[in-house]
């Protein structure tokens, strides 16, 4: 069977709706995003606001405390394997920027529509609610 998830994908949208229908960007409505699903049933995702401001040095492992919260509130990412059965993957997380997920699995629903990838959660917590995100994905191209 042929496994329509695998390349690289570029974020095109990500909005989270709560139980009472309300929307919102959780990294603003230009937020930026790649996920990538390797043949050999690896992945990797990172997302990210635009226009992160930099911090005032060069170390990449530097920065001041309030520098580096504010780089992690802005930033999600994590890989591992992955598996897909029907219109489910599921991504066995490995490593990732929020440390509760390492070790978990985590479900996500697929569907393609218009050349797009749509990618939902079941019901998660996120920002102290109960949500459903929704990411939208269009096939990366090289040299834009």
């Amino acid at each position: 069977m042929e496994n329509s998830l695998v390349g690289t994908w570029e974020l095109l949208s990500w909005k989270n709706t709560d139980q009472e229908g309300i929307d919102e960007y959780p990294f603003g409505e230009d937020a930026i995003g790649y996920v990538i699903y390797s043949e050999d049933g690896y992945m990797s995702t990172s997302l990210m606001t635009a226009n992160r401001p930099n911090f005032d040095t060069d170390d990449v492992l530097g920065g001041t405390i309030e520098e580096r919260a504010r780089a992690a509130r802005t930033y999600v990412t994590y890989c591992g394997e992955y598996e897909i059965k029907d219109n489910t993957v599921t991504h066995h997380i490995k490593a990732s920027l929020f440390p509760n997920w390492v070790g978990t699995n985590q479900q996500r629903f697929f569907e393609f529509k218009d050349e797009q990838l749509i990618l939902s959660t079941p019901l998660i917590e996120i920002n102290g609610k109960l949500q459903i995100a929704y990411l939208i994905w269009k096939r990366a191209s090289q040299g834009k």
